[in-house]
């Protein structure tokens, strides 16, 4: 009879535990169970109503050598961020119960893994074992209580990013744990005490395969998905995800539908399309003998027309602005020179405002609706960009790279009494001003990003502070950037905001 050492006994019983039953999908995890077998069972269960994941779990602890939790997993390969926001639900036995993002080798219970996980005193720590079988060590960050978190591997690097929700990420990163290229990766939950069951909710659940290290820009896409923001409640819904990218929604007076344009380098790219919000229903928007549409597009302010930045031969395949009817139609060359990119109209409807550039200069002009000469808004040194009319008229917001970064500004409809409203280590582009006139939502690119650049696949924010300025917030976190929200994109009502954020397809 061959012997078995005691420890490869162990080892294979903790997998068999896990192993042994058929597999459990559970939302977008392909199996959920308890490792290390605690003494009380828990289970993970999602509520596709409410994008919700419910977990319950006990558990010794997740530490030394020896894991006890819950774990929902999906196996994964190469890089991927994965993100989410937490809560316990309940007061809690124990000070150091924890939830989080968890990556394993395998399913033993002294697997080799790195988690980032949110204690219930608020400690808030990248955990890692090296090596299976070692002892657990811990990178801990400043923040207390973060309650959206983020692991991403990029690499051989990991790195943990916490935030209560409405600030900024603090980050650790962790160089060279050999976890391997095929990983098991999800959601955890351990008690710290093995009589008790502890219950926590993951929501805002994403799993991204972000753009490889060697994409080429402008030349190499990956998938797109149709997010819509509840601005002032958080609720984040994920309602379209497509392997053709697609870009900047606007939200049409209706409340229901979408229009966005088709970007990448496919069979469609430059076409426009309709998104109804009650039934999913996706269908072409008629733009003429425009197909050649950027992310330029913007609904006049009562919702009878359409203004468009579009690439023909005649404006030697540059971009020019063009309006047609909002249902629909033939279309009308507005902009007499090139490059042109529409960002809003006038609330009367008279006047289209845009970047131009001209003799190799990028600045903010105007045109009347109908067609006309075109005045120019702004002359200061740098790029301005992102002009949008504030819905009373009294003012046009821009972002301009005029003191440095690129930050947010607004000015007189006729160019005079510039006011710069943003002044932080971001780089914020695009301002736009809900219909009530009340706020601005924007995105924020990091401080490693050229100012004058808003590149595609970043990680990004998104942030709203009131119309005359103050300390803005974070109302959500996003992998995305060029094409999340380049257009006027709240709904009528003023309550939510719709973006695109993205991935590749796994």
């Amino acid at each position: 009879m061959k012997f078995t050492p005691p420890s490869l006994l162990g080892a294979l019983a903790s997998l068999a535990l896990v192993t042994a039953l058929p597999a459990a999908p559970v939302g977008v995890f392909s199996d959920q169970g308890d490792i290390g077998s605690p003494a009380i069972a828990g289970s993970t269960s999602y509520d596709p109503g409410l994008q919700t994941y419910r977990m319950t779990g006990s558990g010794a602890n997740l530490w030394t050598n020896n894991d006890q939790c819950q774990f929902a997993w999906r196996k994964l390969t190469g890089d991927f961020i994965l993100r989410a926001r937490v809560d316990f639900i309940g007061m809690g036995a124990e000070a150091h119960r924890k939830l989080g993002w968890m990556v394993r080798t395998s399913l033993d219970t002294d697997s080799a893994y790195a988690d980032g996980c949110v204690h219930g005193d608020g400690l808030t720590s990248l955990q890692f074992r090296r090596a299976r079988g070692s002892t657990t060590e811990e990178k801990r960050l400043v923040i207390r209580g973060g309650d959206v978190i983020q692991l991403e591997r990029r690499g051989d690097t990991i790195v943990f990013s916490a935030a209560r929700y409405g600030d900024t990420f603090e980050s650790t990163e962790l160089k060279g744990v050999p976890l391997g290229d095929e990983v098991f990766a999800g959601l955890f939950l351990c008690a710290h005490n093995a009589q008790v069951k502890e219950e926590a909710a993951f929501r805002d659940v994403r799993i991204i395969r972000p753009a490889k290290p060697d994409f080429r820009p402008y030349r190499d896409y990956i998938g797109s998905t149709l997010e819509v923001l509840h601005v002032f409640t958080g609720k984040l819904e994920e309602l379209h995800h497509a392997a053709e990218p697609f870009e900047a929604p606007n939200w049409l007076p209706d409340g229901r539908t979408l229009l966005y344009n088709i970007s990448g380098s496919g069979p469609n790219k430059g076409l426009l399309r309709l998104h109804d919000l009650v039934t999913g229903e996706i269908k072409p928007f008629d733009s003429g003998v425009c197909i050649h549409n950027n992310n330029d597009h913007v609904l006049s302010f009562d919702g009878q027309h359409l203004g468009i930045s579009n690439h023909t031969p005649e404006s030697d395949n540059q971009s020019a602005v063009f309006t047609l009817p909002a249902a629909g139609g033939a279309a009308t060359r507005i902009t007499p020179h090139f490059p042109s990119y529409l960002h809003g109209w006038s609330p009367d409807g008279q006047w289209l405002v845009y970047t131009g550039g001209r003799n190799g200069k990028f600045d903010i002009y105007k045109i009347p609706s109908a067609g006309g000469d075109e005045v120019r808004l702004t002359s200061t040194p740098g790029l301005s960009d992102g002009p949008e009319y504030s819905p009373d008229g009294a003012y046009i917001y821009f972002n301009s790279t005029r003191t440095g970064r690129m930050q947010l500004w607004r000015m007189k409809p006729d160019g005079s009494s510039p006011e710069q409203l943003t002044n932080d280590e971001f780089n914020n582009w695009f301002p736009h001003i809900s219909p009530d006139g009340k706020w601005i939502v924007f995105i924020s690119f990091g401080g490693h990003v050229r100012a004058d650049d808003h590149p595609y696949y970043e990680h990004v924010y998104l942030r709203l502070m009131p119309v005359g300025g103050g300390q803005p917030r974070v109302i959500a976190y996003v992998y995305g950037g060029q094409g999340t929200i380049n257009v006027p994109s709240w709904s009528p009502d003023s309550s939510r905001i719709a973006f695109v954020s993205n991935s590749d397809t796994w």
